[in-house]
């Protein structure tokens, strides 16, 4: 392992990301190592870590080398491997734009969950194709406390869980994921998502994301929310033809997602790097042994 290993931090809707530039994969990060680095006070901190790989040096990425030269290896912040990360993908291209890597326009980018297509936008917001959402059949209950709700169960690649509440208070401290039935729902777990409604076609989240807990902002989770209120409303843009656009109020700010008559649901909001710098590689090397 290189002695001067360097790193960006940067964050979308504070959903913050740590951000390890590794182009040709040549950077051992295990669980351990993704844990420490993500940790807020003997780390550097943040709810999860961008591994940027050149998608033809990555096993997992080799077969989209085609469609996309850069894959987000994309760790949660316990260190697991997620699918997809919605706010992640944004920050992922705005590093890439200001490494050089990509310009103002369209960007195509390989995930867990598939390729992505960004737009990076003059105004500085960035759009991401976030792909289609799949709502499984089968009843989901989710509760906090003494308090369950019923759940509309939503996958954008990842699984989500999204309750309607009245007050989000309700949704706890959200330390811990809240318990979810039946089991067999989600095998690997899940992120869950508690909703207020602020007016039309306007509403509010907090999250449990799963490796995280709770986050200032869940990229895929407000798309699944805003997926799950569309058909709560009864809009189906597959049935009437026309896009529907929610704006999603997270604790980082606002994100505007829309779906598509072709089921196709485009993410745009916010991305920002906030800090550069070298990570002490003796120091990380204690967490690879």
């Amino acid at each position: 392992m290189s002695t001067r290993i360097a790193f960006l931090k940067g964050h979308g809707t504070e959903n913050d990301f740590v951000i390890v530039p590794d182009p040709e994969n040549v950077i051992d990060l295990p669980p351990a190592a993704v844990a420490a680095l993500c940790d807020r006070r003997a780390g550097i901190g943040g709810d999860g870590l961008l591994h940027v790989v050149r998608s033809a040096a990555h096993p997992e990425a080799k077969d989209m080398a085609s469609d996309a030269e850069w894959f987000m290896d994309y760790r949660n912040g316990d260190g697991s491997i997620a699918e997809m990360c919605g706010n992640g993908v944004r920050v992922f291209a705005r590093y890439l734009q200001r490494a050089g890597y990509a310009t103002e326009g369209d960007l195509a980018v390989a995930t867990r969950g598939g390729v992505k297509t960004v737009h990076l936008a003059k105004d500085g917001d960035v759009t991401v194709g976030m792909g289609k959402a799949l709502l499984p059949e089968g009843d989901v209950t989710v509760s906090v406390g003494e308090r369950s709700w019923p759940a509309r169960n939503v996958n954008m690649g990842n699984p989500h869980a999204v309750a309607f509440v009245d007050d989000l208070a309700h949704a706890g401290d959200l330390y811990s994921a809240p318990p979810f039935s039946p089991a067999s729902a989600y095998p690997d777990g899940v992120n869950v998502e508690f909703v207020v409604d602020r007016g039309p076609r306007h509403v509010a989240l907090r999250v449990h994301e799963r490796g995280a807990g709770e986050t200032r902002s869940c990229g895929t989770g407000a798309c699944a929310v805003a997926v799950a209120t569309a058909r709560r409303d009864g809009a189906d843009p597959a049935v009437t033809g026309a896009p529907v656009t929610y704006t999603v109020d997270v604790p980082g700010g606002t994100l505007v997602i829309t779906e598509r008559p072709d089921g196709e649901i485009e993410m745009t909001g916010p991305a920002v790097i906030v800090a550069e710098g070298e990570i002490d590689a003796e120091w990380l090397e204690t967490f690879v042994r």
